[in-house]
C-alpha cells in the first residue's frame, strides 16, 4: 500500500517577485531624487500661492549680501553673463530659475533675469508656496 501523498510542497522561494518590487522602488527614487535641488546660497525665498516645479537646468542664486551664485559656484557680478552664455550654449530652449532672497532690490533680479531673457532662455523666479 503506497501512503505517500501525490501533492509534495515545494521548499524553494521564488525571488523574482522581491526583485521587482526592489527594481521599481529603485526607479522612483531615482525620478525624485532629481526633483530636490538645493541652491548654492542660503536664500530666504518669497512665498507665492501658484508654485510649480520646473526641471532646472540652471540656478542663479542671489542672497542678501548681493552674492552671485551659478549652479553653487559663487561668480562676480560681472561674470554672471558669460557664465551664462557658457552653460546656455548648445541648448535649443535654456531654463534659468532664479533663487533670489526676499531681502534683495529688485533691480538686481531684473538685471539677472534680463541677462538670461537676452540669452533666449526662459527664466524662472522660485518661491515657496504658502
Amino acid at each position: 500500500m503506497n501512503l505517500r501523498s501525490k501533492n509534495r510542497i515545494n521548499a524553494e522561494f521564488s525571488m523574482s517577485s522581491m526583485t521587482d518590487i526592489i527594481f521599481l522602488l529603485l526607479i522612483f527614487f531615482m525620478l525624485t531624487s532629481n526633483f530636490v535641488t538645493p541652491t548654492g546660497l542660503p536664500v530666504s525665498l518669497p512665498s507665492s500661492k501658484a508654485t510649480t516645479i520646473v526641471m532646472q537646468k540652471i540656478s542663479v542664486s542671489i542672497d542678501k549680501d548681493l552674492r552671485y551664485a551659478i549652479n553653487d559656484k559663487i561668480v562676480a557680478e560681472s561674470e554672471i553673463e558669460p557664465q551664462l552664455a557658457a552653460l546656455l550654449q548648445g541648448t535649443e530652449e535654456g531654463s534659468v530659475v532664479l533663487h533670489v532672497d526676499k531681502t534683495v532690490p529688485v533691480e538686481h533680479l531684473v538685471r539677472v533675469a534680463g541677462i538670461a531673457s537676452n540669452l533666449k532662455a526662459k527664466v524662472t523666479l522660485a518661491s515657496v508656496p504658502e
